[in-house]
């Protein structure tokens, strides 16, 4: 990576966005900036104004408040990083960070990024947006669905009927949006590829699979199946002192949609994945309770859709189980 001078932490809220120029002095030059495309332009320019040009830049990942902002950045060709705020917080932590300011967390990130130099965000394929927007859209709706059909059981009346008339529309729009997956990714050939590739691993169905493809792009930005597992928040948070050790539970730290969609596949897959039912057969015998040999088998199945992406073959039952 080309030796940077110039670091820029970039502090993200709805209405703007926080910028700071850390300069070879330790100095900053500070500057608001509205959260928009008119911003975004403005930032570019006062970057220029200031030979910036050439900097790392660095933001937290909010979400949908800073997605068109990197996106916009990346687009300029500018070097950008999106870190987990999670980073940023345990960083402020070892300064032992007292100022909670807007200004004050855009220096904090730019003084991240020149002490860490977070690898550069690789923006995501357009129909890899389209398809995140709509398995987004597809799980609040069906949250939605759930908690009405909770309150249909107590409602009365014409509670009841509007209650069912709203579980109507709402099964109206989840048909809806699944035929719009189904179309766009019908539409994407690379993206059918991959979901067939993901759909030969038993367990795994086409629902699973499109949330795999949504969340899991770029797959070059993960350089290993441990990066993926951790992207997922799959990975154990091993707790240990001297001769004290505590239950392990995982990190919970990543994607939670990606999360939460391995859960039911990983239960089915035990039963009827021969890889991963002998595995968790395994784990059993070895005392492992019931909870942490489903939270393996999700582990496991992310291990398998990455090897089946990676290497653009399907799932091998012969070859997992040697």
């Amino acid at each position: 990576m080309t030796h940077f001078n110039l670091f820029v932490g970039i502090d993200v809220a709805k209405a703007k966005f926080d910028v700071a120029l850390l300069t070879p002095e330790g100095k900053y030059r500070s500057k608001a900036l509205p959260n928009n495309p008119v911003g975004y332009q403005q930032f570019v320019d006062w970057l220029n104004q200031h030979e910036a040009r050439e900097a790392h830049l660095c933001m937290e990942a909010t979400g949908a408040y800073g997605r068109n902002l990197a996106r916009f950045l990346a687009q300029q060709q500018l070097l950008v990083s999106v870190v987990n705020p999670a980073q940023i917080h345990a960083f402020g932590k070892t300064e032992l960070t007292r100022a909670k300011t807007d200004k004050a967390d855009a220096r904090l990130i730019a003084r991240y990024c020149r002490m860490h130099r977070p690898a550069a965000w690789v923006p995501p394929a357009d129909e890899i947006v389209v398809l995140q927007a709509l398995v987004q859209r597809l799980d609040d709706l069906l949250a939605l669905q759930t908690m009405e059909n909770n309150r249909l059981e107590s409602a009365e009346g014409p509670a009841r009927k509007s209650v069912e008339a709203v579980l109507e529309f709402i099964d109206q729009q989840i048909q809806m949006v699944r035929l719009q997956i189904e179309i766009h990714i019908d539409n994407h050939p690379g993206l059918k590829k991959q979901q067939e590739l993901l759909s030969s691993i038993p367990g795994i169905g086409d629902n699973t699979a499109t949330t795999l493809l949504a969340f899991l792009s770029p797959l070059d930005r993960c350089h290993s199946v441990k990066q993926v597992v951790a992207y997922a928040g799959l990975n154990p948070s091993i707790r240990q002192s001297g001769q004290w050790a505590g239950k392990t539970p995982i990190a919970k730290a990543g994607n939670a949609l990606l999360r939460k969609a391995l859960y039911l596949p990983a239960v089915t897959a035990k039963r009827y994945n021969p890889v991963i039912s002998v595995f968790c057969d395994r784990l059993l015998l070895n005392g492992k309770r019931p909870m942490q040999v489903v939270v393996a088998a999700m582990r496991k199945l992310l291990h398998l859709a990455f090897g089946v992406l990676k290497s653009g073959k399907p799932f091998d039952p012969e070859f997992g189980i040697a």
